[in-house]
């Protein structure tokens, strides 16, 4: 059980940086700003559950797309190293958008559901093409690697992404307290933080994806 308990530790390190719950909270309130209460914890609840399926998909199914498409691990861990960057460079560095009058009129309020469920809230917002890239990347690693029983392996990934869906979705139907304690300078700072973070692991996959490169093809 010691085994398990560490695997989904290291799930949640590497996953929670780039789903960055606080990121979706933000976008959250403001999309979802005239909905009832009962709306809202219907998106949440949808929400979650678009994540959760998501992240099943890449890991179980992720490697039959990559092969099909002939795609290399170190293609991927170069690609999806790149892309976390670039969304840590835009966590970092945020381009401050005008406000959207519309919003306040209550357009969204005519809004489907479903329409700020999947997109963008889900994706790319939580599950976007850099956590899609790293749970992929990751999957194929894990598998060839002896450092976790074959039981774990398979029982750790669903019950990772399950934490990260229901931590989402104490996120977003906490939401109004969560702004109201932090405030929208809090919830900027730790998302600057986190950018960082992503700019970090950016690097290191890209690293990583280059070095795998010069080791099986070398010159």
């Amino acid at each position: 059980m010691m085994e398990l308990f560490r695997a989904i530790g290291l799930g949640l390190v590497v996953l929670l940086p780039l789903a960055n719950p606080l990121t979706t909270v933000a976008l959250f309130l403001g999309l979802a700003g005239n909905m009832n209460a009962v709306q809202r914890n219907r998106i949440a609840l949808m929400t979650s559950i678009n994540v959760f399926v998501i992240m099943v998909v890449a890991y179980y199914a992720g490697q039959l797309v990559m092969n099909t498409f002939g795609i290399s691990i170190p293609g991927l861990r170069v690609a999806g190293g790149l892309i976390v960057a670039f969304i840590g460079f835009k966590m970092l560095f945020p381009v401050a958008k005008p406000h959207d009058s519309s919003s306040a009129d209550g357009e969204h309020e005519e809004e489907p559901d479903s329409n700020i469920a999947f997109v963008p809230l889900a994706m790319p917002s939580t599950a976007g093409p850099g956590t899609i890239a790293m749970i992929i990347s990751s999957a194929s690693t894990v598998r060839q690697s002896d450092e976790f029983p074959g039981w774990v392996i398979d029982v750790a990934p669903p019950l990772i992404f399950l934490i990260v869906g229901l931590l989402l979705w104490v996120s977003l139907r906490s939401s109004g307290s969560i702004m109201r304690i932090m405030g929208k300078s809090g919830i900027d700072a730790i998302s600057r933080l986190m950018g960082f973070l992503l700019v970090c692991m950016g690097v290191q996959f890209i690293i990583n994806g280059v070095l795998e490169i010069v080791k099986n093809y070398p010159a």
